[in-house]
């Protein structure tokens, strides 16, 4: 089945730019959460939020809740708060970006550029999803599927995110060594 890729009718010119634009944006956003995460960690949740995000069940999802003072629970809230607007962000950088790619190739390579660059859009739904049983958690609820949720959420959202950076960088480094040789 053939797809058009997200942003088809916007000139490649001004899509690059947007791109870098975005790619940029999005750094600074991870910059921020980075910085937001560090003291989300304890020995019950090594990874910060994602650990809270990978949970998997509720007595572990309040294990780390429970490991985090008054002022890193905020943290988190306020995280989850900046993770909203995170995957409009990274969804147009890599989306952008696989379009960017898709060029480089033809045939059904090309096509899976398509079918990723709206993949993007899925993982961010999916990252609103995970975000909304976060809180839920965050705040107290003791749902046994919210972690559950989240967990496959997460694990879907950051299996397509990867397979999209890396078709975008592979389709970059095809861009790169097309122009060394012309």
């Amino acid at each position: 089945m053939t797809v058009s890729p997200p942003f088809a009718s916007i000139p490649a010119a001004r899509r690059r730019r947007l791109m870098w634009i975005f790619i940029g944006l999005a750094l600074l956003l991870t910059f921020i959460s980075t910085g937001i995460n560090q003291p989300l960690r304890t020995a019950v949740a090594p990874q910060g939020i994602v650990s809270f995000e990978f949970a998997g069940d509720l007595a572990t999802a309040q294990a780390i809740i429970n490991s985090w003072d008054a002022q890193a629970k905020l943290r988190a809230a306020f995280g989850l708060g900046i993770d909203f607007l995170y995957p409009v962000v990274y969804g147009l950088a890599i989306s952008l970006a696989v379009v960017a790619a898709s060029g480089t190739f033809k045939g059904r390579l090309a096509q899976l550029g398509a079918w990723l660059a709206w993949g993007v859009w899925l993982a961010a739904a999916l990252d609103y999803i995970e975000n909304i049983a976060l809180w839920q958690l965050l705040q107290g609820s003791s749902n046994a599927l919210l972690p559950q949720l989240a967990y496959w959420c997460a694990a879907f959202k950051f299996l397509l995110l990867i397979l999209a950076i890396l078709y975008a960088l592979w389709g970059g480094v095809r861009a790169l060594l097309r122009r060394s040789q012309a």
